[in-house]
Protein backbone atom coordinates (compact mmCIF):
# COMPACT_ATOMS: atom_id res chain seq x y z
CA UNK A 1 0.00 0.00 0.00
CA UNK A 2 1.09 3.46 -0.97
CA UNK A 3 -0.21 5.93 1.76
CA UNK A 4 0.46 10.33 1.10
CA UNK A 5 0.78 11.82 4.39
CA UNK A 6 -0.30 15.77 4.68
CA UNK A 7 -1.25 17.75 7.72
CA UNK A 8 -1.72 21.17 8.79
CA UNK A 9 -3.47 22.55 5.47
CA UNK A 10 -4.30 25.75 8.00
CA UNK A 11 -7.39 26.78 5.33
CA UNK A 12 -4.64 27.29 2.44
CA UNK A 13 -6.33 27.06 -0.94
CA UNK A 14 -3.33 27.32 -2.51
CA UNK A 15 -1.66 24.36 -0.60
CA UNK A 16 -5.62 22.43 -0.69
CA UNK A 17 -4.52 22.54 -4.13
CA UNK A 18 -1.12 21.81 -3.97
CA UNK A 19 -1.80 18.45 -2.28
CA UNK A 20 -4.47 17.93 -4.92
CA UNK A 21 -1.10 17.67 -7.48
CA UNK A 22 0.74 15.56 -4.89
CA UNK A 23 -1.84 12.79 -5.05
CA UNK A 24 -2.53 13.19 -8.99
CA UNK A 25 1.25 12.63 -9.13
CA UNK A 26 1.65 10.12 -6.67
CA UNK A 27 -1.57 7.65 -7.17
CA UNK A 28 -1.43 6.79 -3.31
CA UNK A 29 -3.75 3.72 -2.27
CA UNK A 30 -5.27 6.49 0.83
CA UNK A 31 -4.81 9.75 1.60
CA UNK A 32 -3.61 10.31 5.88
CA UNK A 33 -4.68 13.65 6.38
CA UNK A 34 -3.51 14.67 9.48
CA UNK A 35 -5.51 17.61 10.54
CA UNK A 36 -5.95 21.31 10.96
CA UNK A 37 -7.97 21.84 7.63
CA UNK A 38 -9.60 25.44 7.41
CA UNK A 39 -8.62 27.34 10.41
CA UNK A 40 -5.23 28.99 11.23
CA UNK A 41 -4.95 29.27 15.01
CA UNK A 42 -4.47 31.79 17.02
CA UNK A 43 -0.70 31.81 16.45
CA UNK A 44 -0.02 30.87 13.19
CA UNK A 45 0.02 33.64 10.57
CA UNK A 46 -2.97 33.90 7.58
CA UNK A 47 -1.69 31.36 5.11
CA UNK A 48 -1.41 31.98 2.02
CA UNK A 49 -4.46 31.68 -0.19
CA UNK A 50 -6.52 31.55 3.02
CA UNK A 51 -9.86 30.82 1.91
CA UNK A 52 -11.27 27.99 4.02
CA UNK A 53 -14.55 27.26 2.12
CA UNK A 54 -12.66 26.61 -1.36
CA UNK A 55 -10.03 24.47 0.68
CA UNK A 56 -13.16 22.59 2.13
CA UNK A 57 -13.85 22.10 -2.11
CA UNK A 58 -10.69 20.81 -2.74
CA UNK A 59 -10.36 18.15 -0.01
CA UNK A 60 -14.03 16.98 -0.36
CA UNK A 61 -13.21 16.47 -4.18
CA UNK A 62 -10.37 13.30 -3.02
CA UNK A 63 -13.38 12.20 -0.13
CA UNK A 64 -13.07 8.29 -1.17
CA UNK A 65 -9.67 8.39 -0.72
CA UNK A 66 -9.02 10.06 2.71
CA UNK A 67 -8.68 8.92 5.90
CA UNK A 68 -8.79 11.94 8.28
CA UNK A 69 -7.92 12.93 11.72
CA UNK A 70 -9.17 15.75 14.30
CA UNK A 71 -6.32 18.50 14.96
CA UNK A 72 -6.63 20.99 17.76
CA UNK A 73 -7.41 23.69 15.29
CA UNK A 74 -10.85 21.66 14.10
CA UNK A 75 -14.04 22.34 15.12
CA UNK A 76 -17.48 20.60 15.01
CA UNK A 77 -18.06 23.43 12.07
CA UNK A 78 -14.86 21.93 10.20
CA UNK A 79 -16.74 18.73 10.08
CA UNK A 80 -19.74 19.61 8.71
CA UNK A 81 -18.42 21.16 5.78
CA UNK A 82 -16.03 18.04 5.08
CA UNK A 83 -17.94 15.26 3.00
CA UNK A 84 -15.63 12.81 4.52
CA UNK A 85 -15.07 11.40 8.33
CA UNK A 86 -12.95 13.31 10.49
CA UNK A 87 -11.79 10.51 13.48
CA UNK A 88 -10.18 11.15 16.55
CA UNK A 89 -7.19 8.65 15.74
CA UNK A 90 -7.02 5.75 12.60
CA UNK A 91 -5.29 2.96 12.79
CA UNK A 92 -4.46 1.18 9.48
CA UNK A 93 -2.62 -2.11 8.84
CA UNK A 94 1.17 -2.13 7.37
CA UNK A 95 3.53 -4.74 6.11
CA UNK A 96 4.43 -7.27 8.25
CA UNK A 97 1.48 -7.35 10.87
CA UNK A 98 2.61 -3.85 11.89
CA UNK A 99 -0.01 -0.97 11.81
CA UNK A 100 0.18 2.85 11.15
CA UNK A 101 -1.13 4.62 14.05
CA UNK A 102 -2.49 8.08 12.40
CA UNK A 103 -3.33 11.52 14.81
CA UNK A 104 -2.90 14.66 14.97
CA UNK A 105 0.25 14.87 17.43
CA UNK A 106 -1.03 17.32 19.96
CA UNK A 107 -1.80 14.05 21.87
CA UNK A 108 0.29 11.98 20.78
CA UNK A 109 3.63 12.46 19.73
CA UNK A 110 7.47 10.92 20.01
CA UNK A 111 6.95 12.46 23.23
CA UNK A 112 3.83 10.79 24.43
CA UNK A 113 3.36 7.83 22.23
CA UNK A 114 -0.06 5.77 21.85
CA UNK A 115 0.13 2.02 23.08
CA UNK A 116 1.10 0.71 19.90
CA UNK A 117 3.24 -2.73 19.72
CA UNK A 118 6.25 -3.53 18.55
CA UNK A 119 7.45 -2.54 14.57
CA UNK A 120 4.41 0.24 14.77
CA UNK A 121 4.43 3.57 12.97
CA UNK A 122 3.28 7.14 14.49
CA UNK A 123 1.98 9.26 11.94
CA UNK A 124 1.49 12.60 12.97
CA UNK A 125 1.71 16.35 12.17
CA UNK A 126 0.99 19.09 14.65
CA UNK A 127 4.49 20.74 14.82
CA UNK A 128 5.44 22.17 11.34
CA UNK A 129 8.35 20.42 10.84
CA UNK A 130 9.23 16.61 9.14
CA UNK A 131 11.01 14.44 10.73
CA UNK A 132 11.41 10.18 11.12
CA UNK A 133 12.41 9.28 14.39
CA UNK A 134 12.97 5.72 15.16
CA UNK A 135 11.54 5.45 18.84
CA UNK A 136 12.71 1.72 20.45
CA UNK A 137 11.48 -0.95 17.70
CA UNK A 138 8.75 1.98 17.05
CA UNK A 139 9.02 4.93 13.72
CA UNK A 140 7.41 8.12 14.28
CA UNK A 141 7.13 10.35 11.04
CA UNK A 142 5.55 13.72 10.85
CA UNK A 143 5.31 14.98 7.34
CA UNK A 144 5.43 18.56 8.63
CA UNK A 145 2.98 21.48 7.31
CA UNK A 146 1.75 21.58 3.80
CA UNK A 147 1.13 25.29 4.16
CA UNK A 148 2.70 26.67 7.56
CA UNK A 149 6.05 25.17 7.90
CA UNK A 150 8.50 26.32 10.51
CA UNK A 151 11.29 25.41 8.97
CA UNK A 152 10.68 27.77 5.54
CA UNK A 153 9.87 24.19 3.15
CA UNK A 154 6.09 23.19 3.26
CA UNK A 155 6.09 19.37 3.01
CA UNK A 156 4.50 15.94 2.87
CA UNK A 157 5.17 12.62 2.81
CA UNK A 158 4.49 9.43 0.79
CA UNK A 159 5.25 6.27 3.26
CA UNK A 160 5.50 3.48 0.02
CA UNK A 161 6.54 0.03 0.81
CA UNK A 162 9.44 0.53 3.54
CA UNK A 163 10.58 4.05 2.53
CA UNK A 164 9.23 7.06 3.50
CA UNK A 165 10.00 10.06 1.26
CA UNK A 166 9.60 13.58 1.70
CA UNK A 167 8.11 16.17 -0.97
CA UNK A 168 8.10 20.02 -0.99
CA UNK A 169 4.20 21.00 -1.73
CA UNK A 170 5.75 21.65 -5.51
CA UNK A 171 6.35 17.70 -5.57
CA UNK A 172 10.33 18.09 -5.52
CA UNK A 173 12.08 15.38 -3.37
CA UNK A 174 13.34 16.63 -0.10
CA UNK A 175 14.15 13.29 1.98
CA UNK A 176 13.74 9.32 2.08
CA UNK A 177 14.16 7.39 4.76
CA UNK A 178 14.26 3.55 4.95
CA UNK A 179 11.95 2.46 7.83
CA UNK A 180 12.92 -0.41 10.41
Amino acid sequence: MKYLLASDIHGSYKYACALKNAVMKHKPDKICLLGDYYYHGPRNPLPEQYDTMATAKVLNSLKDDIIAVRGNCDSDVDIEISEFTINQHFCLPYNNGRTIYLTHGDHYNEHNLPPLKSGDILCCGHFHLPYIKFIGTNTVINPGSISLSRNGTNTYAVIDDEIVTFYDADGNFFADEILK
